[in-house]
């Protein structure tokens, strides 16, 4: 197989119609586009969802659930992922320098998924733990400073 033989499926690829060449072209005088109406004319359309003054259905139907501005700030960091950097003293630099935690990241919590080895410790208060994740970092040989700023 060549690149230059390359060729699309048969049936695949429809020749483009050309329309408004004549009646007995297929496509003559209203080119498919039906009899007056603002799709008919040039430059008649609106924008997605108009429906013609009717309440278009993004507005119909109700909104559901709730976004809070906060998440895109805050961060959930599993055991596994402390295993990703490579210093002994963990802050939230330590974090977005590992790539484990979003550049915007304001707060990170670590919690108990996974398993961590090494002994690390967990320092400045924006980083905190679970009572499940701060017994498997103390019992890895590791501590959390939580008052302490990085």
């Amino acid at each position: 197989m060549r690149l230059n033989t390359l060729k699309p499926a048969a049936g695949s690829k429809r020749p483009r119609l050309r329309v408004g060449r004549g009646a007995s072209a297929g496509q003559g005088k209203t080119c498919g586009k039906g009899g007056k109406g603002q799709k008919a004319r040039k430059g008649g359309y609106h924008k997605v969802g108009f429906e013609g003054g009717q309440v278009p259905l993004q507005r119909r139907l109700p909104k559901v659930g709730f976004r809070s501005a906060m998440h895109a700030t805050r961060a959930e960091v599993t055991l596994t992922d402390l295993t990703k950097v490579k210093a002994d003293v963990i802050d939230l630099a330590a974090l977005i320098a590992a790539s484990v935690v979003p550049l915007q990241t304001e707060k990170a919590k670590v919690i108990l998924s996974g398993s961590i080895a090494r002994a690390v410790t967990l320092r400045g208060p924006a980083v905190r733990a679970t009572k499940g994740a701060r017994a498997a970092i103390e019992q890895a040989g590791g501590k959390i400073e939580e008052g302490v700023a990085a």
